[in-house]
């Protein structure tokens, strides 16, 4: 599952003051794997452009942790960023710069843009773990890390970007896996289909207001000089009797002759010898009905 946009915005509100703000909220926007957030470097970080480059991932083998490529060729790949996550990445700059001068010596250089307080590389695993704990904080729906990746997905998806757009944003190799990512839709956005999907179709009168009751054609006759039926008397009464007293009505129709074929085949608009050979609609019978 997903968060709702309401359950993103009370997760980022609530660990805004968190040191790792910046990360949570560049997965929440962006996309990005794990790994790939935990392995960002400020050389690939262009805040002034608005860009950053993911060319590098931290990956876990056991406990240990080291520097690979991205996942799939199309994992290295560029991506645009809004300008709330640009002042995240600024404040985070600024943040670990002080960091940075409180640990004096001590500090350890690695270039990245998240760390621990001394510098160090951060263990994707204990991002994880606090990811858990920053949520529980707060009873939010339990999701793992990953699915506010997917999340990211579905915002772009519902605030109107196409599927190539966001496979290219989340680095996948194939754009069915996008497609397949992208299939939890966001209410508003499933109601916003459906309300583009109704407007398609013009309609004399608003479906809303109901159609206007209308009698039905037996109370009009009752009504206009259709004589009642006095009680316990037979309703079939003087209705005579059909010449034809099968059960069952003809399957064929026999055609008229030549002298009142001619008036037969006028009175319905067509040639009267090709009324009687008409297939019938139904692809289930070999039955000749005329239409």
């Amino acid at each position: 599952m997903v968060w709702t946009p309401e359950h993103t915005g009370l997760f980022l509100d609530h660990i805004a003051e968190d040191r790792l703000y910046a990360l949570f909220h560049l997965i929440a926007f962006r996309g990005l794997r794990r790994g790939e957030a935990c392995g960002r470097r400020w050389t690939d970080t262009h805040r002034d452009a608005g860009l950053i480059t993911v060319a590098k991932q931290l990956v876990v083998n056991g406990w240990e942790v080291y520097e690979d490529d991205p996942k799939t060729d199309s994992g290295a790949r560029t991506i645009a960023l809004d300008s709330d996550t640009v002042q995240a990445l600024r404040r985070h700059r600024a943040q670990q710069d002080k960091d940075r001068a409180q640990w004096e010596s001590a500090w350890v250089e690695t270039g990245r843009v998240f760390t621990r307080e001394n510098g160090e590389l951060l263990h994707p695993a204990n991002v994880t773990r606090r990811f858990i704990e920053l949520y529980e904080e707060i009873g939010l729906p339990p999701v793992r890390l990953h699915d506010l990746r997917h999340g990211a997905a579905t915002l772009a998806h519902a605030a109107g970007a196409d599927l190539k757009d966001i496979q290219e944003m989340l680095g996948h190799a194939s754009i069915t896996i996008t497609a397949d990512t992208c299939t939890s839709l966001l209410p508003e956005a499933d109601l916003a289909i459906a309300e583009a999907a109704a407007r398609l179709v013009p309609l004399a009168r608003a479906t809303g207001q109901g159609a206007p009751a209308k009698a039905s054609k037996g109370a009009e006759l009752g009504e206009e000089g259709a004589a009642p039926v006095p009680d316990r008397a037979d309703p079939s009464a003087g209705i005579p009797e059909p010449a034809d007293t099968s059960a069952h009505a003809p399957l064929t129709q026999t055609a008229p002759d030549e002298e009142s074929g001619a008036e037969w085949g006028a009175s319905l608009g067509r040639n009267p010898r090709s009324a009687t050979g008409v297939l019938c609609p139904r692809q289930d019978s070999n039955l000749r009905h005329p239409l």
